[in-house]
């Protein structure tokens, strides 16, 4: 029950706590291949505790810092996410492959003209007597 909630989540004395919850909501679609359209919604949860604190006033009153309980605040997103499955044409893999094996060539390239003209400059300085 509840006791066994409070005492796994450590909360101690749950009279003294209050406890807020910001849920966001998005609404969200899903599109399979086959067509199959799921409408659900995805939802993210943050948690926010504090302890209730009491201070004694003049009159010996305690007097609360807050209210004690349980509160959910949603903020529903007026944006919807769509997910579609789509099926990739074979030259648009084709493309990304020759992207992929550019730029590994043109970085390959970049990294052996840096060691070619650094090792050419220190052979020039080797050759003048400039090197300890």
């Amino acid at each position: 029950g509840i006791r066994d909630l409070v005492r796994s989540r450590g909360l101690g004395d749950v009279y003294k706590r209050q406890g807020q919850y910001f849920v966001k909501i998005v609404p969200t679609i899903y599109e399979s291949l086959d067509g199959k359209r799921i409408t659900t919604n995805q939802f993210s949860v943050t948690e926010h505790t504090e302890t209730i604190e009491t201070h004694q006033t003049v009159e010996g009153r305690h007097n609360p810092n807050g209210l004690p309980g349980v509160f959910f605040i949603y903020d529903l997103s007026p944006i919807m996410v769509h997910f579609r499955e789509e099926k990739k044409s074979l030259s648009h893999f084709l493309t990304g492959v020759c992207a992929i094996i550019g730029g590994v060539l043109t970085v390959a390239g970049m990294i052996d003209s840096f060691f070619y003209h650094s090792l050419r400059s220190f052979q020039r300085k080797q050759q003048l007597g400039k090197t300890n």
